[in-house]
């Protein structure tokens, strides 16, 4: 049987997939073939690479939202022999994948202008991280996860020491490198005890075979396969960076640069949490009681951790960095909590978490001063700010609260879906941890709040009128936040009958 027959149908349903991996080898050769032309002067290509790379993502989301196998159908496919798996779950976070990388090229190409960065291969490199959480999201098999989880690592390792004359930016990057190798040989020898002990990859062959394996089968093979949960569940647990596993995220975010550092906190966590959530609520459901306390302690001290580390930050990375972490620490609660609730308001905390960050970040990298170009990397660069530009320090105060979860927002809604799933499932303990947790943060927002309209300097910093990109990212996010929160029924839903299908 000819093999592009015998998978006709898998190759339409990954379509989007490969639309984005043709696009990387046709970027790639045009950004060789002309770069380097000595006929052609060595043009600099790096917007060209960056406008057909975003168009390259966008297409690639319509042919998501076009394809047979959509969120509105409902449709559960495995394809390629049971390595990916097509379902509404996947559908839905594939699309704010594809868009929420979309708008973080968007969000950079100010910054690499200004900064006049010519290297193209940036955006290529957002394009191979994009196709590796795409993939991954849609993983149904050990191996597939691994390959998927290692292409976006890899990306992520160049991209956070992308500025070759910086040592902050190399130093982030040989960080990230180390400790990210580590986890990843953590990942592989969790797969391998899981594949030893049950000869199995297949996630849903697996959910089979481990449904009430604890009376079926001798001692040994029952630790090694709890064993090697453990060993994945750290692995992960390290990729989103939880408390104890974050001692990389501060330097890295640091280090990296600015468009680097958003890409990270916004784009990775949804398809991490993704992951998470199809691993461990259909394949290892039947651990629940081994693997609730492991997220139920990550959860308290990420909360713990970011929140009060947040406080003694001068740097608005770090700071983000330690609020991606507190953040987590929220995930984490939603995901312990195991049931259909906590599913649904992980995912609409997820949504509303990419909106306010992308929101946040194209104010730090669409506004620079005039006087030398500087952006706001300090604290005390926001003092005046309510002076000076009173329409975007009110927008930044409507992001903060968002952040912190106050009406009329959509993070209110999006922390009171997850703590209403942590008491339903008895969590009390943990849900008053993570009220206490809001309102530590709280403190350190409103504290960004304090510093741009009741501080006073001599020194008067005025900026220059925002780019028109980051302009438009900035008040689109701020009216999804409030019109979540107006009317957010259609949303939630969508959300609730993906939720489902996830679950079930």
């Amino acid at each position: 049987m000819d093999f592009l027959t015998f998978f006709d149908n898998d190759f339409k349903a990954v379509m989007p997939e490969l639309y984005l991996f043709c696009a990387i080898l046709i970027l790639l050769s045009y950004g060789v073939i002309f770069s380097t032309s000595k006929e052609l002067n060595y043009p600099i290509i790096q917007l060209n690479v960056g406008w057909l790379t975003i168009l390259s993502i966008f297409i690639s989301f319509f042919l998501l939202l076009n394809g047979s196998f959509t969120a509105e159908t409902g449709y559960i496919a495995s394809v390629f022999n049971g390595q990916l798996i097509i379902d509404p779950f996947s559908t839905f976070t594939k699309g704010l994948i594809l868009l929420s990388s979309a708008v973080c090229s968007l969000m950079s190409l100010s910054y690499l202008e200004y900064k006049k960065v010519n290297s193209f291969e940036y955006f290529l490199l957002i394009l191979f991280a994009t196709l590796g959480m795409v993939c991954l999201v849609s993983s149904n098999d050990l191996l597939a996860l691994y390959m998927s989880i290692e292409l976006m690592s890899l990306s992520f390792y160049i991209l956070a020491s992308y500025k070759r004359n910086s040592e902050f930016s190399g130093e982030a990057g040989l960080k990230y490198f180390i400790l990210g190798a580590f986890s990843s040989g953590l990942l592989l020898f969790g797969m391998s005890l899981i594949y030893g002990f049950t000869g199995l990859t297949n996630f849903e062959e697996l959910a089979k075979l481990l449904t009430g394996i604890n009376n079926s089968i001798d001692v040994i093979s029952y630790n090694g396969i709890l064993l090697g949960i453990l060993f994945v569940s750290f692995a992960l647990l390290f990729k989103v960076a939880a408390a104890p596993f974050h001692m990389w995220s501060p330097d890295v975010y640091e280090g990296a640069p600015m468009p680097v550092t958003a890409f990270f906190s916004i784009v990775p966590k949804v398809a991490i949490f993704a992951l998470f959530l199809r691993l461990f609520y259909s394949t290892f459901y039947d651990f629940l009681g081994f693997w609730q306390p492991i997220f139920l302690y990550c959860s308290i001290v990420s909360m713990i951790v970011g929140s009060i580390g947040a406080l003694y930050q001068k740097k608005l990375k770090r700071l983000m960095a330690y609020s991606g972490i507190a953040n987590v620490g929220y995930m984490l609660a939603g995901l312990s909590a195991a049931t259909v609730e906590s599913a649904h308001g992980l995912i609409f905390f997820l949504l509303v978490y990419v909106i306010t960050l992308i929101a946040f970040f194209s104010f730090m990298l669409g506004t620079f001063t005039n006087k030398d170009s500087k952006m706001n990397t300090q604290i005390s660069d926001l003092v005046n700010l309510g002076a000076v530009n009173p329409v975007l320090a009110f927008s930044i105060v409507f992001i903060l609260f968002s952040m912190i979860g106050l009406p009329p927002l959509a993070g209110f809604f999006a922390k009171y879906y997850l703590f209403l799933s942590m008491i339903q499932s008895e969590l009390y303990m943990l849900a008053i941890i993570g009220v206490l947790s809001s309102v530590i943060a709280a403190f350190y927002y409103i504290r960004l709040i304090k510093v741009m309209f009741f501080e006073v300097s001599p020194n008067y910093l005025t900026y220059k009128t925002m780019d028109k990109i980051n302009a438009l990212i900035l008040s689109s996010s701020l009216f999804i936040l409030v019109f979540l929160f107006a009317w957010p029924h259609p949303v939630l839903s969508c959300i609730h009958n993906i939720a489902i299908t996830l679950v079930l």
